[in-house]
Order: structure tokens, then sequence, then C-alpha cells
């Protein structure tokens, strides 16, 4: 590959919308709350912070359906159509997707698009165990009306989906912060023209020849609106 020249290596490509910005750091600050509080009230972690388990329960239960509400929230007008385009290509599995995964990211032959499957899949299991942490969540706060086996099952279920999440946010972080190109583009929402053909080769090319970044698919300074 010939060394990228000086207008390369400065021009921004991008990368993540505002909105889509805000609705990741909304989620992961209330994912962190759920993990806090639930660790709190469960096993007594970090409970000088707050000594009312009552108190971490409740606003564990709050965030935790949070999460569902800001998520849809965040989908539905016109701020949200660059999120559901995201979402969108987390379903989609490309032949270069499938040797990325057989390799374990080890093939750098391989044009990726926008996400590499490791976030595909992540983002798939994150958003099943949400929803399936808030119903069986729903169970153990309002358990009258089910039964002692319904309500036993709830809490094997959510303990243990609640541990996987606690994995995948913790490499999720680590990963982020071995790649500070990437975690640069979802804090200022652009990333370098030379990260995005190294990295994400497909998806560069897929800016540089779709529609709304036609007029301005690679700029030189910070964050734009332009969705991509």
């Amino acid at each position: 590959m010939s060394a990228p020249d000086g207008a390369t290596r400065t021009a921004r490509v991008p990368r993540f919308t505002r909105a889509e910005r805000v609705t990741h750091w909304v989620n992961a600050t209330l994912w962190f709350v759920c993990i806090a509080t639930g660790a709190m009230f469960r096993f007594g972690i970090g409970q000088s912070i707050i000594t009312d388990r009552g108190l971490a329960r409740n606003i564990h239960v709050i965030a935790g359906l949070g999460i569902l509400v800001a998520f849809l929230f965040a989908i539905v007008g016109r701020w949200g159509a660059a999120l559901r385009r995201d979402l969108a290509r987390f379903n989609r599995f490309s032949r270069d997707d499938v040797r990325w995964l057989r390799t374990f990211g080890g093939d750098r032959k391989v044009r990726l698009g926008k996400f590499n499957p490791g976030q595909k899949l992540n983002a798939t299991f994150i958003g099943a165990a949400a929803v399936i942490l808030a119903a069986t969540g729903s169970i153990m706060k309002w358990n009258k009306s089910f039964s002692t086996d319904i309500r036993t099952g709830a809490d094997f279920v959510h303990g243990w989906f609640a541990l996987f999440v606690g994995i995948s946010v913790f490499f999720h972080i680590v990963l982020a912060l071995r790649d500070r190109e990437a975690l640069a583009g979802m804090v200022g929402g652009t990333v370098s023209a030379t990260w995005a053909k190294d990295h994400r080769p497909a998806w560069y090319a897929e800016t540089r020849t779709a529609p709304t970044a036609a007029a301005e698919p690679v700029t030189a300074g910070g964050p734009t609106a332009v969705d991509a």
C-alpha cells in the first residue's frame, strides 16, 4: 500500500451522526448504572456508595427500562435515519466477514464494511440481552402474578445474561481503548481517511460513492452532520 499523502493523513471521514453518538453514550451510561447497581444489591459490591439496597434496586430497574426507552426514542423520526441504516448493517454478513471470523480477525486482506463481524455479533447480543433482561427483571420486580417456578427461572436467566453482558461490555471497552481512532469516531463523529481505508475499506469506498456523501465525502475539519 502506498504511503498516504499529507491531505489524506489529515482528512476526516464522517462516521457517526450526533444522534448516533448521543444514543451510544446514553445507553453506555445506563448499562453502567445497571451493572453497578446490580453488583451493589446482589453481591454487596460498592455498597458504601449506595447503602440502601432497596434504593439501588429501584435505580437498577429504572435504568434497565430506560435502555429500551432511550433506544426506541433514538430510532424514530428523522434523527434516527442513520441509526436505522447502521442497525440494518448488523444483519448482513459478507464473504469477507466470514473470512474475518474464520481467521479470528487475522486475515488482513479482507475488505470490511462499517463494522467488523465481532462488532455486529456483539451489537446483536447486547440488543437481545436488553430485551431478555428487561423481561426477566420485570418478572422479578412485579412478581405477584407469577408462580414460584417462573420467578426462579427469571432470576436464573437474568443473572447469567447480566454476567455475559458485563463480560461483553468489559471487552468492548478494552478494544475501544486499543483503537483510539475508532473511539474518536464515537466521540467526535469522524475518523481519519487513512484509518477508514486501512481498517474499513469497503465502507470507505461506500462513503465516496453514496449520494449523501457526494457533496462532501471527506472533510479536513471536525465532525459534520453528514449521515454516513
